[in-house]
């Protein structure tokens, strides 16, 4: 009797076990219904507010920061975020956003991703996705900026008892007209032997930076500053740049000066480097610079003499097997970027002409001259040289001299080497060896070989041994691919918005460059700086102008889509 009651009452507590548990299997499942239910609402009005903001015109569109309100919200335009620069932290961001781009009808691609952000007001139009994408820094944290600041305000020179007064030369600095870096001038003179003279100042951005400070680890993490048609972001900060490393018209100016002495014949007879103090004389745009070349006036023979010693040089190199590359480039200037239609300005440089040819032939003596001068005092420099055994240039000479013949010619040229122990020969400049030296507030490499030189003035073994250099040089060159990735793909993008906006019925000069198959061609837009590719009629050949006009050009897939204009 006492074992069939104690069964039965463990069969009634199995039985409100098994009720008890089934209760919570039933509320647990009540529970996952209401919670898929409130997220489907939520999702639900998430997607009812993307719909709405697509639905309202540009300048109604919520703000960005109102999309970060409310936390729901914001997780999932972060995902959306993630998805559209390919950056998404877990396959759980991947999912939200495709399940978001799916339920708007939209393919579950980060462009599709990156036209919604547009389309509701989060992205400007014109958002610069390769800029996010690369992780440049677009700003200075707060202590390198108070660093900068302090070192303007420190008036002591550490080579002020062997920096030369070079204040009675006249001198030019001659760049695009919206530069805010200057770190480059040009004097001149002719001596009685009739011998040239000519003096590159560089700015000395080592009267303020020294290697290993916290401004100078900062400038090694950008590598370079980074020019884009809508912004500057320098490498160094901003007031420190401009304000007191740039040469600047009119000031007593520290720089570091590279004399060279030419032969008749456009070789270097000698070289010297030293600290120096100048006086810019003038700040010209390469366009003024033309015009006073033209003008050829006496008292501006200074630049004349400039000119000359620009030839001498271009056909000595030449001579020595100089590969001329010389080409159409475009730049365009944004004012209000994040304006749907921003104002936008086009400027089409041709290198041949004379002033740029004159810059550039000043900035390749400095750069051999630093060769010469940090081999025979065997400093470690990032030494610069270019193979060129692979090029019979006379396999180009049926091409027209110009930008047709530099296509060609740019498409079989070997990559650039570095040598950290001696100069090696960069057979396409047609020199001996090659140092960058002229920019060392834009570019790190630059700033290197202007610490090591300047360690040599001053007496002292140089702070970083070739093995050094090159681990160095190795981090930044990587660093500076991306930023000229970035800097391409960001004016390719304005040059296609340019020509999408420009009246259909426009017409532009076209020269042939190549043909990629059958009959479509690489086309350089003369007018626009830009190449692109087209199908163009029987007869044409390489070198030939032909008329084209702009059917389709679409900035975001990097399309453009030209038609040959058939002359009548």
């Amino acid at each position: 009797m006492k074992y069939t009651l104690l069964c039965w009452r463990q069969k009634v507590l199995v039985q409100y076990m098994d009720l008890a548990q089934v209760s919570r299997q039933v509320e647990e499942l009540i529970r996952i219904k209401l919670a898929k239910e409130a997220a489907e609402k939520e999702l639900q009005e998430f997607l009812k507010l993307l719909a709405s903001a697509k639905k309202m015109a540009p300048r109604d569109k919520p703000p960005k920061s109102s999309w970060m309100d409310e936390e729901k919200t914001w997780s999932r335009i972060e995902c959306l975020e993630a998805y559209a620069l390919d950056s998404y932290l877990s396959d759980e961001q991947r999912k939200i956003a495709g399940m978001i781009l799916k339920e708007m009808g939209l393919a579950k691609t980060a462009s599709s991703a990156a036209n919604l952000l547009v389309d509701i007001g989060y992205f400007p139009v014109h958002v610069n996705l390769e800029l996010l994408k690369s992780g440049t820094p677009t700003d200075h944290p707060e202590q390198i900026i108070s660093v900068g600041q302090a070192l303007l305000s420190d008036s002591s020179d550490p080579d002020e008892d062997i920096r030369k007064d070079l204040t009675d030369l006249k001198v030019y600095a001659i760049d695009v007209d919206e530069a805010d870096e200057l770190d480059d001038a040009l004097s001149a003179t002719k001596l009685p032997d009739g011998r040239i003279k000519v003096w590159i100042h560089v700015a000395d951005a080592t009267r303020y930076v020294q290697p290993g400070s916290i401004v100078d680890r900062e400038a090694m993490r950008r590598g370079t500053s980074v020019f884009l048609p809508t912004a500057t972001y320098p490498m160094f900060p901003e007031k420190l740049a401009m304000e007191g490393m740039s040469l600047r018209q009119g000031d007593l100016c520290n720089a570091v000066t590279v004399s060279v002495l030419l032969h008749n014949d456009g070789s270097i007879a000698e070289c010297s480097v030293v600290n120096s103090v100048i006086k810019p004389t003038y700040m010209l745009t390469y366009e003024s610079a033309s015009e006073l070349l033209h003008l050829n006036l006496q008292e501006e023979s200074e630049l004349r003499i400039l000119s000359e010693a620009a030839n001498l040089r271009l056909n000595w190199r030449r001579q020595q097997g100089a590969v001329e590359t010389a080409t159409i480039e475009a730049r365009i200037k944004v004012s209000n970027p994040d304006d749907p239609e921003p104002s936008m300005k086009l400027y089409v440089e041709n290198q041949a002409d004379p002033a740029m040819r004159l810059v550039s032939e000043m900035m390749i003596l400095c750069g051999e001259a630093i060769a010469t001068f940090g081999s025979q005092n065997e400093i470690p420099l990032p030494y610069r040289g270019q193979p060129q055994s692979d090029i019979n240039i006379s396999e180009f000479a049926h091409l027209p001299e110009g930008p047709v013949r530099s296509f060609a010619l740019v498409k079989v040229m070997r990559a650039a080497e570095i040598d950290f122990r001696k100069p090696a020969r960069h057979g396409i400049l047609g020199i001996p060896g090659y140092v960058q030296f002229t920019s060392p507030i834009r570019r790190y490499l630059d700033l290197l070989a202007h610490y090591q030189v300047k360690a040599f003035l001053r007496g002292e073994p140089p702070p970083f041994t070739s093995g050094k250099l090159e681990g160095i040089a190795a981090a930044v060159n990587e660093r500076f691919k991306t930023v000229r990735k970035l800097s391409n793909n960001s004016l390719r993008y304005w040059m296609l918005e340019y020509l999408r906006r420009e009246p259909r019925e426009r017409r532009y000069r076209a020269l042939v460059l190549k043909f990629l198959k059958d009959r479509i061609a690489a086309l350089l837009l003369v007018e626009v700086g830009l190449q692109a590719s087209t199908w163009i009629s029987v007869g044409t050949q390489v070198g030939d102008e032909i008329l084209v006009k702009v059917e389709e050009s679409h900035p975001r897939e990097d399309i453009i889509c030209l038609k040959e204009v058939i002359k009548q």
